[in-house]
């Protein structure tokens, strides 16, 4: 399992500064957030820098890119109903998974980040679950010329293990798989052990961030089962990220990153390494 942090945490970073803190404070990979073609957010974004210098960076200090997180959804309605995916533009959504898709592939990330995410006004879940899984389809049959898998997040109507699952089978690609943020999942009244038995191999990203009453904390200073999901992910021979997630780009109130990061991964390996011991 490769303890990994998501560049949200420390948005003025340059890809520079990102590597090589992630060396200095033992995490072995990063979750790179991107904005597209809206770069300005993130110092880090990956369409600021040439993706062989990307690439460079990264390999320099042994950190691998585990990701693109993306704020790619799929929910979009059509509008007006049926003629409008002739008349309108139906496949945006689409377009900008694709481009980051590309992008994965060029700066040699395995996946993208994605959501689902919610029915509009007051449709059915059926009804917008149908228009997610046409999208999706799309992105994973574009993806099959990169081999870039696509990694759809819980969140929005589909916050549970199970609700990704369904997703998964119903889009039948296998470059269509999870990431489950176990916050959400635990709102939602999932198990952490339950969820990955769900996800299983389909399993491809996994997130953990805490919040106490509904301030975030520090994983393990919280209400989230932090501790319990890292061991268990450890139990079920998951060997994909665990990405820790500190959101100071949409909370400046949080701690820096050069405070959180270190303490994070401290955590995170001293329960996973915990748990290996035990199973030896």
């Amino acid at each position: 399992m490769k303890i990994s942090f998501s560049t949200v945490a420390c948005p003025q970073w340059t890809a520079r500064e990102v590597a090589d803190a992630a060396e200095q404070y033992g995490f072995e990979g990063v979750e790179l957030r991107s904005f597209g073609d809206d770069p300005s957010r993130l110092a880090s974004d990956p369409s600021l820098t040439d993706a062989d210098k990307m690439r460079e960076i990264f390999g320099d200090d042994g950190i691998r890119i585990v990701s693109i997180g993306t704020g790619c959804r799929f929910d979009a309605p059509v509008d007006p109903p049926v003629i409008g995916r002739v008349i309108g533009d139906f496949e945006k959504s689409v377009r900008e998974a694709k481009r980051h898709t590309g992008r994965a592939h060029r700066v040699g990330a395995p996946l993208i980040r994605v959501f689902a995410l919610e029915a509009q006004g007051m449709e059915s879940r059926k009804a917008v679950l149908g228009r997610i899984i046409d999208r999706l389809k799309l992105v994973a049959d574009d993806a099959r010329h990169s081999g870039v898998r696509i990694a759809v997040e819980n969140g929005g109507d589909f916050c549970t293990a199970a609700d990704l699952a369904e997703i998964i089978e119903l889009v039948g690609s296998p470059l269509l798989g999870a990431s489950y943020s176990v916050a959400v999942g635990h709102a939602a009244g999932d198990g952490p052990e339950d969820a990955i038995e769900t996800l299983g191999d389909d399993l491809l990203l996994a997130r953990v961030k805490d919040h106490r009453d509904g301030v975030a904390c520090l994983p393990g200073d919280g209400e989230t089962p932090c501790e319990a999901f890292t061991k268990a992910l450890v139990r079920s021979g998951y060997e994909g990220a665990l990405v820790f997630e500190w959101d100071r780009l949409w909370d400046e109130s949080l701690a820096p990153a050069e405070e959180a990061l270190p303490e994070a991964a401290h955590r995170l390996y001293g329960w996973a390494q915990a748990e290996a011991k035990v199973l030896v």
